[in-house]
């Protein structure tokens, strides 16, 4: 995705294989979970969540935009 992330993840020897359509559905459902939650926090607690759920990000993102 980018060259920090890229160098991060080899550092920490995380695979860091992200589409481009992961990555902005990612991005998406942090901004959801940061702007109608009442703590900023759960914006990376949920895309940790999303990752460890064996669902596509793009499907969650579809889940969580239809129920909020």
């Amino acid at each position: 995705m980018n060259e920090w992330l890229d160098r991060v993840t080899m550092e920490l020897g995380i695979d860091g294989k992200l589409s481009e359509d992961d990555a902005e559905a990612l991005l998406k459902i942090a901004r959801i979970a940061a702007h109608t939650s009442d703590d900023r926090r759960t914006a990376p607690l949920l895309t940790y969540l999303v990752g460890h759920s064996g669902k596509s990000p793009q499907q969650i993102l579809e889940d969580l935009q239809r129920s909020s």
